[in-house]
């Protein structure tokens, strides 16, 4: 469920458009531990999951927008990510944030095409 006045993901025609989602264990509620890369692992666990539940996956992501709060850190997102992601490459962008909700360190929203 999500934390705030808003929905996880949201349909819009033939796009799902999945709000920005942090390193959230659901089985505790809690941040997972191990910094950003375990952070970054479970932001594109939880992604997958959401995705799931809509009936798509990872390959129907079309677009991502990373969020940062160390921009030093973005060689361990990308490696994870590029792991996420395989050979599928959506079009992306990273920006380092001044914060993120809770004290993450990553939070990645993204964008798929699935048509109806």
């Amino acid at each position: 469920p999500a934390a705030g006045p808003y929905s996880p993901a949201v349909r819009a025609g033939d796009w799902l458009v999945l709000a920005g989602q942090v390193g959230l264990d659901p089985a505790t509620g809690g941040f997972v531990t191990g910094g950003v890369e375990a952070q970054a692992r479970q932001v594109l666990a939880n992604i997958a999951a959401i995705l799931a539940d809509c009936g798509a996956r990872l390959t129907d992501v079309a677009k991502t927008t990373i969020f940062v709060t160390d921009i030093a850190q973005f060689a361990t997102v990308n490696a994870v990510y590029a792991e996420a992601f395989g050979d599928h490459r959506p079009a992306r962008s990273t920006v380092q944030v001044a914060a993120l909700p809770g004290g993450a360190e990553v939070e990645i929203e993204a964008w798929a095409y699935v048509p109806r």
